[in-house]
């Protein structure tokens, strides 16, 4: 992991990792609902389906905030701009 990129390739791997990641929460959102309609055969595994794709949306939002600052930002968030937390 020693290869040194530029700002272009660090881009292009930022938007494959936010593709990927989309698919995945759509793949993980329809079964999820694939087994909601099919009801509680497995409610673990239903759960894991919540989780993911729960998970899979966090990833999406962390690196749509990379890619665009601020999209996500919330009327009520009290982080100050260039603040050290």
């Amino acid at each position: 992991m020693t290869d040194v990129v530029d700002s272009d390739e660090l881009l292009r791997r930022i938007q494959r990792a936010r593709a990927c990641a989309a698919q995945e929460e759509r793949a993980w959102r329809a079964r999820g609902e694939r087994l909601g309609r099919e009801g509680p055969k497995d409610p673990a595994e239903a759960r894991d389906a919540e989780i993911r794709t729960v998970a899979y949306g966090v990833v999406l939002r962390v690196l749509d905030e990379i890619l665009t600052p601020g999209k996500h930002a919330t009327p009520g968030d009290t982080a100050v701009k260039g603040s050290a937390d």
